[in-house]
């Protein structure tokens, strides 16, 4: 005896539904590691950056405004970030009147955001 159609098309649907769930994790699986890869574009690993402010709360995190060298020594308070050569971890130190106030190491996480790993206070 021969089955009916609707048990055919009621497979289908199913299968259908399976390979839409896989397309979606597909679609959703390079956005989770593209955040280090768009932070590691934004900055060359090893290299130094001026900025005039930073806020490790934002997610994802954002540099601030970015300073050019002539620039740094003008303003009052500046911060310098360094990141590791893996992309993977930026090294933040917050000067003020051209000293060296403190230095903090910060995790890139999955989604852009940032996670202190360490903190150092040192005044020269």
């Amino acid at each position: 005896m021969r089955q009916p159609k609707w048990i055919f098309l009621s497979d289908g649907f199913r299968m259908l539904g399976a390979v839409r769930v896989i397309a979606v994790l597909c679609l959703l699986a390079p956005s989770f590691s593209a955040s280090a890869a768009a932070l590691a574009e934004k900055f060359t690993p090893g290299t130094t950056y001026y900025f005039d402010s930073f806020d490790s709360g934002l997610q994802p995190w954002e540099p601030g405004q970015h300073l050019n060298i002539e620039e740094v020594f003008k303003n009052y308070q500046y911060y310098e970030i360094v990141l590791d050569q893996n992309g993977k971890e930026m090294t933040v130190s917050r000067y003020t009147q051209g000293v060296k106030v403190a230095s903090e190491k910060y995790l890139v996480l999955p989604d852009g955001s940032l996670h202190k790993s360490v903190s150092v206070t040192a005044r020269c």
